[in-house]
């Protein structure tokens, strides 16, 4: 897990350095659907001829994990708050692992991508059934 928040860091910090402007929240009470449309948008790199299938897979995966996240509208509540941002989050690391699943070579990190597949899915599961189990 620790490899992966290496990873989304180094990955995502220099594409949040190159944004000149900061994000500005939509104003509360602005449905999900509404604040999804007005979050701004990571543009997904532009493919270079040296991509491979599994960069652009990379490349795909974190663009979307990254607007789903920015989408997200706080609500003030702490625990569905945590819930709501932490959803992308896991299916991001499920897309990642997907693709190493898809394209990667080297048995132990196919094991470790299975696992994340495997963790990041029953979480998913729990934070949905708590959502819910305690509706807005």
């Amino acid at each position: 897990m620790r490899r992966l928040l290496i990873v989304c860091a180094v990955v995502i910090a220099p594409a949040a350095q190159a944004q000149t402007t900061q994000p500005q929240a939509p104003p509360p009470g602005t449905p999900a659907g509404d604040a999804a449309a007005a979050a701004p948008q990571m543009a997904p790199m532009a493919p270079l001829p040296t991509m491979s299938r599994a960069d652009l897979d990379f490349s795909r995966g974190m663009s979307q994990m990254h607007h789903s996240m920015m989408a997200v509208h706080d609500t003030g509540n702490t625990d569905r708050d945590f819930v709501l941002n932490m959803l992308p989050h896991h299916q991001g690391a499920v897309d990642m692992a997907q693709t190493e699943l898809r394209y990667g070579r080297d048995p132990s990190l196919r094991r470790l991508a299975s696992g994340i597949v495997a963790a990041q899915r029953h979480e998913i599961a729990e934070m949905n059934a708590w959502l819910l189990a305690h509706p807005p």
